[in-house]
């Protein structure tokens, strides 16, 4: 127990440093490689004529603040699934939750194509809910339904089906070159204005999920102990659920579909932080920007000077972390 308080303390004090580095090396290392004394003079004296000024404050500041963003998101909404449903499998990626986003903007940019920025940040969380409803309603009705790997199986086979629909959509309106970036989610191509369009949205989900997390620790204990102590666990729920789409419903609106990431960080925090949801929820949030953001770094470097999709890498770890907890906890025991 004191080993895991003293990590809680040590990820909640690291991270303003280690965010600070993240960035600094995300700004240094791509394509091209720049000096740090080339960054000094971008933020202090920038000048438009200069193509490294261009560089970093318009494609490496909003990269890494999107992947920092993202990361944190769908690693907090991977712990409120994984915290409300009692399963290790549950996240964004897995549940299909990611793919119902991306399928309502493809529909949106089908139909819709002169939609606005915000329409296509409330039509992202329309495709989450839409998902969320039609996994977790199945789920319900089927025997068995809700146990960890039916209910993964399921949300498997929902995503597929919705990337699909999207894929011939997109290929019958002739407009799969403009889809493909939210299904191979290209961080490069992060927009700065959607990216300050959506920050009201997550400071509000982000306070929904610190002021459910003392709920999520009692209702990840199991539903007849959190009626018992009195807890309105219908309630709960539906504001966890809402709190996962405006979270997820942000990161796919800003960057298309990334998968895994809040499966891998909620485990990892878990193991380090302890079970409290006061304290899981903070830290998924840090090391799962932390996470994302290293990710994208990597995959400049894997196949340098080409970039390599960050949904790749992200898929290389996020697999057989996958495999592993099917292998070592497929008996159903709660996350």
């Amino acid at each position: 127990m004191r080993a895991r308080h003293t990590a809680t303390v040590l990820i909640l004090w690291s991270s303003p440093i280690l965010i600070v580095l993240t960035i600094l090396l995300s700004v240094l290392y791509g394509a091209k490689n720049i000096e740090i004394s080339t960054i000094r003079d971008a933020l202090l004296h920038f000048d438009a004529g200069n193509v490294n000024h261009q560089i970093i404050i318009h494609s490496r500041l909003p990269r890494v603040v999107g992947a920092l963003l993202i990361g944190a998101f769908l690693a907090i909404s991977g712990a409120l699934m994984q915290g409300m449903t009692r399963n290790y499998l549950a996240s964004p990626s897995i549940m299909g939750v990611s793919d119902g986003s991306a399928f309502a903007i493809t529909l949106c940019m089908v139909f819709m194509p002169d939609s606005s920025s915000m329409e296509m940040i409330i039509y992202s969380f329309v495709g989450s809910a839409f998902s969320i409803f039609i996994v977790f309603g199945l789920a319900a009705l089927l025997p068995g339904g809700l146990s960890p790997v039916r209910m993964a199986i399921l949300g498997t086979i929902i995503g597929t089906f919705l990337s699909s629909i999207s894929a011939a959509t997109a290929a019958y309106f002739q407009v799969s070159q403009n889809i493909s970036f939210w299904y191979n989610a290209r961080l490069h191509q992060l927009n700065p204005e959607l990216i300050k369009l959506a920050i009201p949205f997550a400071i509000a989900g982000i306070l929904l999920a610190v002021w459910l997390s003392k709920s999520i620790t009692v209702l990840s204990l199991g539903e007849e102990i959190a009626l018992g102590l009195g807890q309105k666990t219908k309630l709960i729920k539906f504001a966890t659920m809402l709190t996962v789409v405006i979270l997820t419903g942000i990161s796919v609106a800003l960057a298309g579909k990334i998968g895994f990431v809040g499966l891998i960080v909620p485990h990892i925090v878990r193991f380090l932080a302890g079970v409290d949801y006061k304290w899981i929820i903070p830290c998924s949030g840090i090391v799962g920007a932390l996470f994302l953001a290293l990710c994208d770094i990597l995959s400049r470097l894997l196949n340098y000077p080409y970039e390599m999709p960050i949904g790749v890498v992200t898929s290389l770890l996020g697999i057989p972390f996958f495999l592993y907890l099917i292998r070592t906890r497929g008996d159903g025991k709660r996350a």
